[in-house]
């Protein structure tokens, strides 16, 4: 099948994953509602547009579930225990005395609405980022992005992409179940109903977990041949070493409260000495791929727009920083951050530049 005359394909999955990336790397940089709901909105277009029709990729609707109920908890949290700041108050609730160990905590009092502004900006943060890894897991297949995981990477990208692909299968077993217990006719509903679903869906995902691994296990998944161990250690130490400066230097880089002067160079000399690892050890290990995923144009396009994203709204952190983070004393009406909106609107970009899904193949 083709669309705009463009072959139907799935998109490389690292590609969906940077680009993932990218777009939360743009929310974590600010709390306005109004940017953070442009980012939801965004990504939604574009897991509407090019999610593949296979059960994994039906995840996304149980991380806008998630981040809804995150924003719930962090509202209910700042409520009951939360610092109480602000002059325009909406309730007052009763207030509970604590003992003086208890200092800084208060339980109950006036809930003002610039604390409860703030509570739901930053719930809405975390529920953003959230939603953009469970994009990421709902457009890019699990063991495709297994495949692409370096041989020098095969102990930790194995645990790394069982870990991110757990949400996907408790979906598919939670579906497989309810469609079971329909054709059984049960009719239970709420907490009866959820002790006749929550064993079989553990039992369902710990079967499908030990069915991948000794998959893997039969194909010869990370096997390696004889290393000395004055190889492993260096290989060892480059890798550690080099991931540690690579965490330090992202660190350094998106806080802005950091000398970026010590940022960058331990991001370079961290990627530097980590790459190095990699090739070294990558020779003990050299897995083979039945047709491999392309890395062409289209990846391209979908990466620099996350890296768009995320650029545009660092850039706007030094030029628009009032409008990235809205002030709640005084409290002022949120406006959209030019450069950040423009940013998160190329984020929007993949929905028409990455290649249509292929639709399942219907055997008649």
């Amino acid at each position: 099948m083709t669309d705009g005359g463009r072959l139907a394909r799935p998109l490389h999955p690292l590609a969906w994953w940077i680009w993932a990336i990218g777009m939360a790397t743009a929310a974590s940089r600010t709390t306005n509602p109004l940017l953070l709901a442009m980012i939801i909105a965004v990504v939604s277009v574009v897991v509407a547009s090019r999610r593949a029709d296979a059960s994994w990729a039906r995840s996304f609707r149980s991380y806008l579930i998630l981040g809804a109920l995150i924003i719930t908890i962090r509202l209910v949290l700042y409520i009951v225990v939360g610092s109480r700041f602000g002059d325009h108050v909406v309730v007052t609730l009763p207030e509970v005395d604590l003992p003086t160990w208890a200092a800084g905590i208060r339980l109950g009092g006036p809930i003002t609405l610039e604390g409860l502004l703030g509570a739901f900006s930053d719930g809405l943060r975390l529920a953003t980022l959230i939603i953009c890894l469970g994009a990421a897991n709902s457009l890019a297949n699990p063991r495709r992005l297994l495949r692409c995981v370096p041989g020098a990477l095969y102990e930790v990208g194995t645990a790394v992409v069982v870990a991110v692909s757990v949400a996907p299968q408790l979906v598919q077993s939670v579906q497989r179940v309810r469609r079971a217990r329909r054709l059984r006719g049960a009719t239970e509903r709420g907490a009866r109903a959820l002790r006749t679903i929550a064993i079989p869906v553990l039992s369902d995902a710990l079967d499908s977990a030990l069915s991948l691994a000794a998959s893997m296990d039969s194909r010869g998944y990370g096997r390696t041949g004889d290393v000395p161990a004055a190889a492993r250690r260096i290989t060892s130490i480059l890798i550690v070493s080099g991931l540690m400066g690579v965490m330090v230097g992202v660190y350094g880089v998106l806080d802005g409260t950091v000398d970026q002067r010590l940022g960058l160079p331990m991001l370079v000399g961290g990627l530097g000495m980590a790459i190095a690892g990699f090739v070294v050890s990558g020779r003990r290990a050299r897995p083979t791929s039945y047709r491999p995923d392309p890395w062409v144009t289209p990846e391209w396009l979908v990466v620099m727009c996350g890296i768009a994203a995320a650029g545009l709204t660092v850039v706007s952190a030094s030029v628009e920083a009032e409008q990235l983070t809205p002030s709640l004393q005084p409290l002022t009406w949120p406006s959209l951050p030019l450069i950040a909106s423009v940013g998160v609107l190329i984020g929007i970009l993949p929905s028409s530049l990455a290649p249509p899904v292929s639709p399942p193949v219907v055997v008649t």
